[in-house]
């Protein structure tokens, strides 16, 4: 897996946001098109620009992680289609 310089690609404020997601356990990778995706087990994909336009864009993905953990806490455990499990 990269690290977080790799991912971030020089841009100290996705620094501070992918150490956040991996610190929860999150998955972070770059897309083809450059921007980031994290992903974790029992949540929803989460999408960000790999370079933010505004100020507020750290803090938004932030908050889209923490909603998607909270929803996946709520939900409980993703059937698996299979269907063992």
């Amino acid at each position: 897996m990269a690290g977080t310089r790799d991912l971030a690609r020089g841009h100290k404020r996705l620094r501070a946001l992918i150490d956040f997601a991996l610190s929860e356990g999150w998955r972070v990778v770059r897309t083809p098109g450059g921007h980031l995706k994290f992903t974790k087990p029992g949540c929803a994909s989460i999408y960000t620009s790999s370079t933010p336009g505004d100020r507020r864009a750290g803090l938004n993905a932030r908050a889209q992680l923490r909603r998607a953990d909270r929803q996946a806490a709520v939900d409980g455990p993703v059937p698996r289609k299979n269907g063992h499990g």
